[in-house]
């Protein structure tokens, strides 16, 4: 993706750091490069908003528990395929 304006850093380089970006693991001068790109150029400051919802969204679902019982029943069957493997092994 580009968005066909020159910048000092790549819409691509930066696109590939965006998840970096977010998870605020990169050195300052890193974050402070891909910051300025996000200011000057849109196309890439959508996909970054994008990716942050998306990102906000999964966390905020995934905070949820499973029922116990469903939890009981997934390791049983865990269990279960864990023994067929072994069996099949030892044949």
């Amino acid at each position: 993706m580009s968005c066909g304006n020159p910048h000092d850093k790549d819409c691509v380089e930066v696109l590939d750091r965006v998840f970096d970006f977010i998870d605020n693991e990169l050195k300052n001068a890193d974050k402070d490069e891909i910051q300025h790109h996000l200011d000057e150029c849109l196309p890439c400051l959508q996909k970054y908003d994008l990716e942050r919802t998306v990102k906000a969204l999964v966390a905020r679902s995934c905070s949820e528990h499973a029922p116990e019982t469903l939890r009981e029943k997934v390791l049983m069957r865990i269990r279960t395929v864990q023994v067929e493997i072994h069996e099949t092994r030892t044949e």
